[in-house]
């Protein structure tokens, strides 16, 4: 048997996703998926493993890992059209609560009617900001609220789906654990299980 002249190396087949990482290519293909943009919106908890620290030149906060509740943690907020097929994503660190990523998520939701959301979405100024847009926040009230906050709860049921798309991501061993030293390729390869399990 004959071996070829040039051997490839480990990272040759590396190297394009870095670079499609960089350029934001995979979350672009998400964005063009997406055609209704009745929404729902959350974040999940990723562990991030050891293998995942160390990335050059940047600390534990520039690629998106904090300290929770379980240890060192990426925390994934999706959007999701109607039927729950998330369009849009993006990474913080795991103690950043859910309303300061909030605003830097909706920016990419386009035209709504509604946004669903859990409680840990609940504040003034981010139902405000629903509004101005057009869409009603669709998102009930925190307990120690003197106000009681109406919302729809009809349709709060359907706000299950997007629980359930972060359910089916996990099933990919990539997204359930974080092994990627830095947030962008984490990121990218999220957006790649999204387009694989809903979009293609």
């Amino acid at each position: 048997m004959r071996l070829p002249d040039r051997l490839w190396s480990d990272d040759d087949g590396v190297q394009p996703f870095n670079r499609w990482s960089r350029r934001g290519f995979w979350l672009k293909l998400l964005d063009a998926g997406a055609a209704t943009k009745s929404t729902a919106i959350d974040g999940t908890y990723v562990r991030a493993q050891r293998a995942a620290f160390g990335a050059k030149k940047r600390g534990r906060s520039a690629e998106a890992i904090g300290r929770s509740r379980g240890g060192w943690t990426t925390k994934v907020h999706a959007l999701t059209d109607l039927v729950g097929r998330p369009y849009a994503l993006m990474l913080t660190a795991g103690n950043v609560s859910d309303v300061k990523a909030a605003p830097a998520l909706l920016e990419r939701a386009g035209r709504m009617r509604y946004l669903l959301a859990d409680k840990g979405y609940d504040a003034d100024r981010l139902r405000r900001s629903i509004r101005d847009v057009g869409a009603l926040p669709v998102i009930p009230g925190r307990r120690n609220r003197k106000h009681t906050i109406c919302y729809d709860k009809q349709r709060y049921r359907t706000r299950h789906l997007i629980e359930n798309a972060f359910c089916r991501l996990k099933d990919f061993r990539r997204v359930a654990t974080r092994y990627d030293k830095l947030a962008a390729n984490f990121l990218s390869g999220v957006a790649l299980a999204t387009a694989v399990a809903f979009w293609l």
